[in-house]
């Protein structure tokens, strides 16, 4: 097997451009070595596959022409307009949905609430001024003003350890 491997050779230049010479060095090669004889026949497949496949042309479809020509115009004449439509398109339903919530939320906050908080802050002040702290501690209400006095709640609060004495 020879130590040079033809592969930098045939991969330089598509087979039907090398020379006679070079063709021969090829083959003389892939006699001895099955690497390059594998990748000798791989280029020569390619080759065939390439020219079976360039008589093969495209036609576009009728009217491709005529439709591409009417679509740049369009976008021509869409330009002009305003540059948002297609975002506000994809996202109106969601945009519009928000506005609206935003909306009854301002009324339920601002509208319908100021005749109910009136009456429910009047009811809370005055359920709050019912009863004083002097009044819940000392209970100074005119039912206990013979009973209880200010010295029997202080040694209530503050017993005398009769140890201490």
């Amino acid at each position: 097997m020879s130590k040079n491997h033809i592969t930098s050779l045939i991969e330089s230049a598509p087979l039907s451009r090398l020379s006679e010479s070079d063709l021969n060095a090829i083959r003389t090669h892939t006699r001895e070595c099955s690497d390059c004889r594998r990748a000798f026949e791989a280029a020569q497949i390619s080759l065939v596959l390439l020219k079976e496949g360039v008589p093969e042309t495209f036609e576009p479809s009728p009217f491709f022409h005529t439709r591409v020509l009417a679509t740049w115009r369009e976008r021509q004449v869409l330009g002009d307009q305003w540059a948002w439509a297609k975002v506000w398109r994809a996202a109106g339903a969601l945009a519009s949905s928000m506005v609206a919530t935003v909306a009854a939320l301002a009324v339920l906050t601002f509208v319908i609430p100021t005749s109910q908080t009136s009456t429910v802050s009047q009811d809370i002040t005055s359920s709050l001024t019912a009863y004083s702290a002097e009044e819940v501690l000392l209970d100074q209400g005119e039912a206990f003003n013979d009973q209880v006095s200010e010295d029997q709640i202080l040694n209530m609060l503050y017993p005398e350890d009769e140890a201490a004495r």
